[in-house]
């Protein structure tokens, strides 16, 4: 799909006061009247603009027309990392980075690091479970944990065996089971709320039973922030290592056609193409793309195409029988109506273009006829759409929104003429699943010059070109002339899959 693109309007320019004394008095009397009659022109123009603001603005108000919403998120907290989690059955799973509603937050093991909006950071032991109220409260069923509460979020309170911990500006441990629950200062001062200990407060290293028989004389062994930090490290290590194990096998497979391991890439402006195809379809990095930080932490590389000129070259000749595309991506944001992934420069007959919506969706499409002209009823915009060729886009279900923002996702896009479906997963789920019609069926595929990232089209005539540069990084992407299975699309997920899945 090819939107418009029309120029910037031109807005008129107003001189003050002053500059038009000065002007009217080295001109004539016919300059004069001529420069009157513009200023008029102008002073109607500029009149009749703001009659339309106030229309515009009255029709707003009036509920016949109205302003793009805000986008809104629910929540008080976020987890920021976390370190072997095991999540409860019957519980909710979150992932590194997301928004924490109100409600129970529980695990069976590991570690997580949750920050309030208000402040506050809490570095939780599994088992746990907690119930979070709002910005500036959280009841605690179970578990240990250690609160890091600084002077912003003094007032910070948190709930357990019937009573309140009002933070005074601390550093406090919390220890709660079934049948014991104790608090310990490790820095400052806390207020006790109701319970047998109402009143109470507690300074550095004094400690407080809140219910049961006296447990041993401090708590050991809750994480620090640096603890938290080494072990985070150790673990992304490890699936670092476990991955490249993964991706040495995976070379292997006779069916990529080209296969960028991004995680292993150096600062070079080159993506190494480690498929059996060679390095003739190596990726050249053109503008402004950045190594940055990719799915395994400091240790591992992304490609990020931030700015409108950010872009990775590459051209894939020959023909081809299916597509299975496959890559890691993190979103900041959708800013353009089409953000890239992978895209054929021309978008010529058996060409792909991959890429997703600003409404979170995955796209995906082929051309079955570039001499066609087409207009098409579009059934996810409903509306008329016309098209520069004859092709269909091919849509998952929304996958992301504002609150995924940051977040790892593998996704995946499988193109089957012979079995006339495309098929879309994110995480190793099935997302979408469309059939090709008669009309939209091609069996002969093509990829030729094509851009990771962007959709640059440097064979046309004019400077122009749409701004589809995907602001987020990608990392591993493969290429396979076959229609991958679910299990194997799975597969590649749980292989390649980085801490906090």
């Amino acid at each position: 799909v090819n939107p418009s693109e029309t120029d910037e309007p031109v807005r008129p320019v107003t001189q003050s006061k002053s500059m038009r004394r000065s002007v009217a008095g080295r001109l004539s009397r016919a300059q004069l009247a001529k420069a009157a009659t513009i200023l008029i022109a102008v002073g109607g123009v500029a009149f009749w603009f703001g009659q339309q603001q106030d229309r515009t603005t009255n029709l707003a108000n009036s509920g016949e027309q109205t302003e793009r919403k805000e986008s809104q998120i629910a929540g008080h907290a976020t987890l920021r990392r976390s370190v072997d989690l095991k999540w409860s059955n019957s519980g909710s799973e979150y992932r590194d980075g997301e928004v924490l509603p109100n409600g129970r937050f529980q695990f069976q093991k590991g570690v997580a690091e949750i920050d309030f909006f208000c402040g506050a950071t809490l570095i939780v032991e599994g088992p746990a479970d907690l119930n979070i109220e709002s910005d500036w409260l959280v009841e605690v069923a179970s578990g240990r944990l250690r609160a890091n509460v600084p002077p912003a979020a003094r007032g910070f309170i948190v709930k357990a065996a019937g009573s309140e911990i009002v933070d005074l500006g601390t550093e406090f441990a919390l220890e709660v089971e079934t049948e014991n629950a104790r608090v310990e200062v490790i820095d400052g001062e806390v207020e006790i709320r109701g319970g047998q200990h109402d009143g109470n407060h507690l300074l550095t290293g004094q400690r407080q039973w809140l219910k049961g028989t006296e447990m041993p004389e401090s708590v050991d062994g809750l994480s620090t922030l640096d603890e938290l930090n080494l072990r985070r490290d150790n673990a992304a290590s490890d699936r670092l290592d476990a991955w490249h194990a993964h991706s040495q096998e995976l070379r292997q497979d006779d069916r990529l056609i080209a296969y960028f391991p991004i995680a292993v890439t150096s600062s070079e402006r080159v993506v190494r193409n480690e498929a059996g195809t060679g390095e003739s379809l190596d990726g050249k990095l053109v503008g402004p793309v950045e190594h940055a930080t990719g799915r395994f932490g400091p240790k591992s590389s992304g490609l990020k195409f931030g700015r409108p000129g950010s872009r990775v070259r590459t051209r894939i000749d020959g023909e081809f029988k299916a597509f299975t595309f496959a890559c890691w991506v993190r979103i900041d944001s959708l800013e353009h109506v089409y953000n890239a992934l992978f895209m054929s420069d021309g978008y010529e007959t058996g060409e792909l273009h991959w890429q997703i919506r600003d409404d979170g969706r995955l796209m995906f499409s082929v051309m079955v006829d570039d001499t066609q002209s087409v207009q098409t009823f579009s059934e996810l915009e409903q509306r008329e759409v016309e098209t520069t060729g004859l092709a269909r886009v091919y849509y998952s279900e929304p996958i992301w929104d504002i609150s995924k923002s940051g977040r790892w996702f593998h996704v995946a896009a499988v193109y089957d003429p012979a079995t006339r479906r495309v098929v879309h997963y994110a995480n190793g789920k099935q997302v979408g699943s469309q059939e090709i019609i008669d009309k939209f069926h091609i069996d002969t595929l093509r990829i030729g010059a094509a851009e990771i990232g962007n959709w640059g089209q440097p064979f046309r005539k004019t400077p122009w070109f749409s701004v589809r540069n995907l602001n987020g990084t990608i990392d591993e992407l493969a290429i396979f002339d076959s229609a991958l299975t679910s299990e194997e699309i799975s597969t590649l997920f749980q292989n390649g899959k980085p801490l906090g899945y």
